[in-house]
């Protein structure tokens, strides 16, 4: 099989520096309230700089993403504040869709031995609802923030489903989510902690809309129970 290397050589390359950013302790001076502490000044920036703090907000959310850093539900309040509800959504799908692809593309290339030693007993049932279901069962973990996002990343590298698949999948399905956060980051002069953010009615109605996204999955378990295919197991021969 011939080896992607430029992909290959891509997620090395980024993950080497996101490392770096991991050590160095930046991920510690993402909190609610440095964001709050300094709010005044970060409207200041962006106002006046607005592409290059867009550009550099995204390369910040890729690294959150990338390490699995503490504090992207405030990175990405502080998107909603810095750039409004609309624009902050966009850039944290961006940001978060990039960073999941590398950790994809590091698993599937570079950390397969690592993942598989760690995570094989997920990965065993993982990959199974991967085969039966594909894009719909990703989609509907992208749709439920209660699945760990980074853990997502990783395992999906190693089944089979195709990179394109993952990539607009994960896109697609941290749309609501990103929404809730960034539409609560353009409020923030009312918002007190992050405790604030999501009420127990919007966690309600992500659970709701992840499982209207199962229903395709059930229905096809039922149809394979009412009608099993010929020579399965429990038929009669």
């Amino acid at each position: 099989m011939r080896l992607p290397w430029k992909k290959i050589a891509l997620a090395s390359a980024a993950l080497a520096v996101f490392a770096v950013l991991r050590l160095s302790g930046a991920g510690e001076l993402i909190s609610f309230e440095n964001l709050q502490a300094n709010r005044d000044r970060l409207l200041a920036f962006v106002d006046a700089h607005y592409a290059l703090s867009a550009l550099a907000y995204v390369i910040v959310y890729v690294a959150a993403v990338a390490l699995s850093m503490p504090g992207a539900a405030v990175l990405t309040l502080a998107g909603g504040f810095a750039f409004g509800a609309g624009a902050g959504t966009l850039l944290v799908n961006v940001g978060a869709t990039a960073g999941a692809a590398l950790v994809f593309l590091a698993a599937r290339y570079l950390l397969g031995d690592w993942v598989q030693k760690r995570y094989g007993e997920r990965l065993a049932g993982f990959n199974a609802e991967i085969e039966r279901n594909g894009a719909r069962y990703l989609l509907t973990l992208r749709l439920i923030p209660l699945f760990p996002f980074f853990l997502i990343n990783l395992m999906a590298g190693l089944t089979t489903v195709r990179f394109t698949t993952f990539v607009w999948t994960t896109a697609a399905g941290i749309i609501p989510g990103s929404f809730v956060y960034a539409y609560a980051g353009s409020r923030l002069s009312v918002i007190d902690s992050p405790a604030d953010i999501v009420s127990w009615k919007v966690l309600s109605a992500l659970v709701l809309l992840g499982a209207l996204a199962l229903v395709p999955v059930a229905r096809e378990k039922l149809r394979g129970r009412l009608n099993p295919r010929p020579g399965a197991p429990g038929q009669d021969g």
